[in-house]
């Protein structure tokens, strides 16, 4: 069986990126059009369906880790470097915004669900989700 983590990372998040657009399971927001995704970032993003893009990577990203994540730590997997003109580079987290809408939506879809482990809440893949994941790698690598 071909699991999520056999196939192209890339096109996977592509191939699932079109499939949550095909079934609605995401709805980007009317401020998706006009904001960063972070404040290291100069500019809107440049692709129309960004909104559906980091979706499919945050559920990639929580069928690869296999445990709680939580809106911290996706701030600093999608954050970046922001270069400084004289003290150097400096790491900035992503927008937590974005992040939180996402992950209510995919929690809203049934992709992830609310866990709370050692009164540490977080959000983990569901069922439906790697399920999803499976399928989708599985058409990815046809």
């Amino acid at each position: 069986m071909i699991r999520a983590s056999d196939v192209n990372q890339i096109e996977l998040v592509n191939r699932l990126a079109e499939e949550m657009k095909k079934e609605k399971l995401l709805q980007p927001p009317e401020w998706s059009k006009f904001v960063k995704t972070g404040s290291s970032k100069d500019r809107v993003p440049s692709q129309e369906d960004w909104w559906y893009l980091r979706g499919a990577s945050i559920l990639r990203r929580m069928y690869l880790d296999n445990r709680p994540v939580g809106v911290n730590r996706l701030r600093r997997v999608y954050g970046d470097t922001e270069k400084n003109r004289y003290s150097g580079k400096h790491f900035k987290p992503a927008g937590g915004a974005i992040i939180r809408k996402l992950l209510q939506q995919l929690e809203k879809s049934g992709l992830i669900t609310k866990v709370k482990i050692q009164n540490r809440p977080g959000r983990r893949i569901s069922p439906k989700g790697i399920s999803l994941a499976d399928m989708t790698a599985k058409n990815t690598s046809k």
